[in-house]
């Protein structure tokens, strides 16, 4: 039998079978380093009288459950690393202890005195030695490496890098081959038995195929150091991934499931700027705070960027069942401190929110709860006017009847001249909180309006991923296609932070950066993942992007403002908007009670004829698609067409 096949034969056995081979191999070693200690003690074997039998015996007796207990038989042997070799030096240094009290304390005729120090030190040899040779047999035999599927390098040779290699490890399948690092005192040399190469000799092994994989381990690197970095690792055939930055790492622990696959946020140009500590606490601290849509991307990310600056009680304010349940659970587990009240209520139920309003009297709202699926909301024309509108309008009005002091609507850059249904209800939305902001009150009502934020559910990141794993085709809706984009976290600090800045009335516009091109963002995740694009240049690529075109409603390019002339503020990246309203406050609030009326009879022909009265940029780029229209107007025109033709008489 060859050693590959005895190889795999050994690796495919259950588990106790493993323990017991184990466990006969040690007891022979128990056995073998007491005979070796009598020969180097007497030059010659000795003469077994009852007494060297007995320490025949008694070595093994000692040993092995001295060993069980200190969970030798627990370790995978191919993985043994530093931790397990440790636990093999306490488990013989602990049966050492009775050997010297009976054989060089007590004594046992027959056996000299020394054997109580010469065996336990062989033992050590021994048993360290089998260890490490089992991990080297798998490790280096055709069965070992026909298991390795990925030989990856780990950029980085900090502490983050270190404790990587040590989580990888562990691992059936992945072989850390190298670190990679900058600072070139650390070429050459070597980490815990793994070369430290530089970037340079790293893309020579890239290009034989050596490396598979890249992960960067940098998470104090500037974005800038970051992103050129991943600008070279793009043109090769590898796939990248990366550790969560400084931040995430609360325990200052990484782990194989730290690992992820670069998102956009990755190679987004500009570096997030530090929030201002006393804008992120003037509507929180010590508040009662109640954010609706608690449970979506936006909703769920404000709930944890406020409970860090420690208000009095957080209302969740969620219409979906399950996604309240996730974000309670997970807000519960992390901030104990803080009383966290979970809330199932609609914003278009105004008994509901009045009572939730009215029990706990919150001192400022974020109102994050709206369709927002530009499609879905094309086709559901109604439902979308009355929750983004009328959901709106109804916590608005509860807000000020309670005397909210700040009420805080998230927006977004599709209510700019906007082509779709979701865009002109966001639209009316700020309408509606600026004509509120005119009337006396207490209450300031502000808007903060910003572009797409990665990850969130909808966003293209997510999709092109699963597309990318299930082999492709990616879909884009057209191949100049652009959006704006910001991670959840920036966007709900600088959210807050407009809150703090607010005076009533403000629509403020988060500055999101340059825009980027849709098909080259398809085009760099392909390539991160170690994938070639396959087009008419490269027909033998891995994945291809087909262009589907644009959905209902859909905008090629997205806008942050109407006009032209932002305001700055105190923070360097929220401008203030100076958007004129296009109606007197009376004609706004006809047409207003109109629309209501359009959406109690079901009417979406006129319920959209009034939208494009109330959002006067709003240009539509397709007829109605809405669903149940869609079925009116088909049996209209079945009813209409129908042909009577007269019975047939013989």
């Amino acid at each position: 039998m060859s050693f590959d096949l005895l190889c795999v034969r050994l690796i495919s056995l259950p588990r106790v079978w493993k323990r017991t081979i184990a466990f006969i191999c040690d007891a022979l070693a128990c056995v073998l380093a007491m005979l070796t200690a009598f020969y180097l003690r007497l030059g010659e074997l000795p003469d077994f009288t009852w007494g060297v039998w007995f320490a025949f015996a008694f070595a093994p007796v000692v040993a092995l459950p001295t060993f069980h207990f200190f969970g030798l038989y627990r370790a995978v042997f191919r993985h043994v690393g530093q931790k397990a070799m440790m636990l093999v030096t306490y488990a013989v240094g602990c049966a050492m202890l009775p050997t010297l009290l009976v054989f060089t304390l007590i004594s046992v005729p027959g056996v000299p005195r020394t054997m109580g120090v010469i065996q336990p030190i062989l033992l050590l040899l021994i048993v360290l030695l089998s260890r490490l040779v089992v991990r080297e047999w798998f490790g280096w035999t055709a069965a070992g490496r026909r298991r390795v599927k990925e030989r990856v390098a780990i950029y980085g040779a900090g502490a983050t890098g270190h404790q990587l290699a040590l989580a990888l490890s562990a691992t059936d399948d992945i072989i850390v081959a190298a670190f990679i690092d900058d600072n070139e005192t650390l070429h050459g040399q070597t980490i815990n038995g793994i070369v430290v190469k530089s970037p340079e000799q790293a893309v020579a092994a890239i290009q034989s195929g050596v490396l598979t994989d890249i992960l960067l381990a940098m998470p104090g690197a500037t974005r800038k150091r970051r992103n050129e970095i991943i600008a070279k690792l793009r043109e090769l055939p590898v796939r990248v991934q990366t550790v969560p930055a400084v931040s995430d790492l609360a325990q200052g622990k990484i782990s194989m499931r730290d690992l992820r696959d670069l998102d956009i946020d990755d190679l987004l140009s500009r570096e997030a700027v530090a929030p201002e500590s006393h804008l992120l606490g003037r509507t929180i601290t010590s508040r009662v705070v109640m954010v609706t849509g608690a449970g979506g991307s936006i909703g769920s990310e404000l709930c944890r960027q406020i409970l860090a600056q420690e208000p009095q009680r957080l209302l969740l304010v969620e219409q979906s069942e399950f996604a309240l349940y996730q974000i309670h659970s997970e807000l519960e587990r992390h901030h104990s401190g803080v009383k966290i009240v979970p809330l199932l209520a609609s914003v278009r139920d105004r008994d509901r929110i009045a009572e939730i309003v009215n029990v706990w009297r919150p001192q400022t709202v974020y109102h994050a709860a709206a369709y927002k699926h530009v499609p879905l909301v094309e086709h559901n024309v109604i439902e979308g006017i009355d929750n983004n509108v009328f959901g709106t309008l109804t916590v608005a009005e509860v807000s000020r009847q309670f005397g909210v002091e700040h009420f805080v609507l998230i927006s977004t850059d599709k209510a700019v001249r906007p082509t779709n249904v979701m865009g002109a209800t966001k639209r009316l939305a700020e309408m509606t909180l600026q004509i509120a902001a005119l009337d006396p009150g207490d209450t300031c009502f502000s808007m903060v309006r910003f572009g797409n934020v990665l990850n969130s559910s909808g966003s293209v990141v997510p999709l092109f991923r699963r597309q990318i794993a299930e082999g492709g085709p990616i879909t884009v809706t057209h191949p100049d296609i652009t959006r704006f984009f910001m991670t959840i976290p920036e966007a709900a600090q600088l959210v807050i932070q407009a809150a703090g800045l607010a005076r009533g009335g403000e629509v403020f516009v988060l500055d999101m950066g340059e825009p980027v091109r849709i098909y080259d963002l398809a085009c760099n995740m392909i390539s991160l993942s170690g994938l070639r694009l396959q087009d008419s240049a490269n027909p033998d690529g891995d994945i291809a992007i087909e262009v589907v075109g644009l959905r209902p409603g859909e905008k090629l390019f997205e806008e942050l403002l109407i006009g032209n002339n932002p305001m700055t503020t105190a923070h360097e990246r929220i401008m203030k908007a100076n958007e004129l309203l296009p109606f007197s406050t009376v004609a706004f609030k006809t047409l207003l009670q109109e629309l209501e009326s359009a959406l109690k009879r079901r009417d979406v022909s006129s319920a959209r004829d009034l939208l494009l009265k109330l959002v006067t940029d709003y240009k539509p780029e397709a007829q109605i698609v809405d669903w149940a229209y869609q079925g009116v107007e088909r049996r209209r025109f079945v009813r209409e067409t129908r042909v009577d033709y007269p019975a047939m008489t013989d």
